[in-house]
């Protein structure tokens, strides 16, 4: 087994074939800070250049995958401006995409909350191994944000996803999101990591040029389809929606500076009836 313990906000080995990727900030349920967003990309760099690694796991630590995208690291150093909130975006955007450009596969291993950037995360994986707890959603409209990496419409129905993103849905149970091909695999509580590891094991088994061939043949029907190209204008789109700042992202920050995110989570929540 080989550790890296040169990271704050992660955990890293490789043992088996197989590269773990473990989100490590469960104090926060493992929000995605600008810290995060490059360890997880630098881990990335070092799976794909080493031989022996042949499959990517990725998983949190804690009560769940992650809340998504950290509001408090935004609170702390308040964005302002196109080229600001460029840089925010193309990281988030760039570091996402490394799981699904990867050329080894990539697999996540979901429990409890995986939301906003998060959900989108695991949606890059290749295959999905969700915990029956798992809780799925992009409730980023709800306080005035716009959708980073635009990948629901492609991996579910556009009804589903227009229902999950347009409404602000953020509590899709595991078992509807296998319904909506949103995940791989259903498996009881405790077990997605074990099972997401034994798939990875068994990959890594095969011919790694045979597997890194047939990935790249899988993803050549998306790029056909423009997926790249629809990507990089729903990005745009976001970037214009979060550099202009909408009145409802602009309410529910200042009630976070003022009064506590807590107090900002409430004040959304109270906007809306229950579904």
């Amino acid at each position: 087994m080989q550790e890296t313990s040169a990271y704050q906000t992660i955990r890293f080995e490789v043992a088996d074939g197989v590269a773990h990727i473990q989100l490590f900030r469960p104090e926060r349920l493992n929000a995605l800070s600008k810290t995060m967003l490059m360890e997880i990309d630098a881990a990335m760099n070092i799976a794909e250049a080493q031989p022996e690694v042949r499959a990517i796991v990725l998983s949190g630590a804690g009560k769940g995958f992650s809340s998504g995208f950290d509001l408090k690291d935004q609170m702390a150093r308040n964005p302002k401006g196109s080229q600001v909130w460029r840089e925010i975006l193309d990281l988030d955007f760039h570091t996402t995409m490394r799981f699904w450009r990867s050329p080894k596969p990539t697999i996540a291993a979901v429990h409890g909350p995986c939301v906003a950037g998060a959900f989108e995360m695991a949606l890059a994986c290749d295959i999905t191994i969700a915990a029956e707890d798992a809780t799925f959603g992009e409730p980023e409209l709800r306080f005035g944000a716009g959708i980073v990496t635009m990948l629901l419409p492609w991996i579910t129905s556009p009804k589903h996803a227009k229902r999950i993103i347009l409404s602000g849905q953020d509590k899709v149970g595991a078992a509807l999101a296998m319904q909506m091909g949103l995940v791989s695999e259903v498996v009881p509580v405790g077990q997605q990591l074990e099972t997401a590891m034994k798939v990875a094991r068994n990959i890594a088994k095969m011919d790694p040029e045979l597997v890194q061939q047939t990935k790249k043949a899988i993803q050549r029907t998306y790029d056909i389809q423009g997926l790249e190209s629809a990507l990089a204008t729903a990005l745009d789109i976001d970037h214009s929606i979060e550099s202009h700042g909408s009145p409802d992202k602009v309410t529910f920050m200042d009630i976070a500076r003022d009064k506590g995110l807590q107090a900002a989570l409430a004040w959304r929540a109270q906007r809306f009836e229950a579904e």
